[in-house]
């Protein structure tokens, strides 16, 4: 068979064509051009994290994108995507949370922006305050629930369903959120480390 290896005694033999393709492979390889966030910054020890900070922006805006049309779809086109993962990250667990607890899940330091999200659900009629000693606890409403469920309806239908096509049993993402959840880490010292110059 032309182009194919032929095995003697263990050893691979190789015809003029396999030997072509597998240069024409080894020489795509190393032409391939890196998809970087910013050429100035894929340095010859950074451009790694230049393509991983490209696919983050992009994966990030789009989730932007989804957040907001899933919302819509649920019912609620007025919501913001600040808005409504702090509504998401309220009715977690179906536990009470305080500002601090929000802003620590959600990894933001600026809880005045936070605070407005929650002061806009809070005026829709989502989320609910309640005064324990110095502090307000916050949980979704009756309305903010259906809302959830609502919005989970429609992401199970238009983004679960469409996933398991490219995913077996998600442990691909699993992985990918392991490693995401790792490197915040280290963008998080990196941004102390920068703060002390």
């Amino acid at each position: 068979m032309a182009g194919a290896g032929i095995s003697r005694g263990g050893v691979v033999f190789l015809d003029k064509l396999a030997i072509k393709r597998l240069d024409n492979v080894m020489e795509e390889k190393q032409t391939k051009r890196k998809i970087v966030s910013s050429r100035h910054l894929a340095t010859e020890g950074g451009w790694q994290l230049s393509e991983f900070e490209f696919g983050l922006m992009i994966a990030y805006n789009g989730f932007g994108r989804w957040v907001h049309h899933c919302m819509a779809a649920a019912g609620n086109a007025d919501l913001g995507t600040l808005e409504i993962l702090v509504l998401h990250n309220i009715t977690h667990r179906s536990r009470s949370k305080r500002l601090a607890d929000v802003c620590f899940m959600l990894n933001m330091e600026d809880t005045h922006t936070v605070n407005y999200a929650i002061k806009k659900l809070v005026k829709h009629g989502l989320v609910a305050g309640a005064k324990s000693g110095k502090e307000m606890l916050y949980s979704a409403t009756g309305k903010g629930l259906e809302l959830c469920n609502k919005y989970r309806e429609v992401r199970e239908q238009c983004l679960v369903d469409g996933l398991t096509m490219l995913d077996s049993g998600g442990h691909d993402l699993s992985e990918i959120a392991a490693a995401l959840r790792a490197l915040s880490g280290v963008y998080d010292q990196a941004s102390r480390a920068a703060s002390s110059l």
